[in-house]
């Protein structure tokens, strides 16, 4: 299992298409994927989940990836954040 601790990057925070873009990256891995704010653990793949983590610009998150790909999905994810999801940061 790997776990990284990433910034929510993008002014709006995580709304409803950074939530989908996570989702929509996270479910083409087949490792188990999840994110975590403050004790909180979700499924990544899960739009639902992502969404109710309410995560503001600024707020840190812990990914955990486990599987088979999981050097690849924790990567691919920490990237997606650090471009702040294409929005303006």
């Amino acid at each position: 299992m790997l776990e990284k601790e990433i910034v929510v990057r993008n002014r709006a925070g995580i709304h409803t298409r950074p939530a989908a873009t996570i989702v929509k990256l996270a479910a083409k891995f087949k490792s188990d994927i999840g994110l975590d704010r403050d004790g909180f653990r979700i499924n990544a793949k899960s739009i639902i989940g992502v969404m109710t983590l309410a995560a503001e610009q600024g707020c840190k998150l812990k990914i955990y990836v486990d599987g088979e790909d999981e050097q690849a999905a924790i990567k691919e994810l920490a990237e997606l954040f650090d471009s702040g999801f294409g929005e303006i940061l």
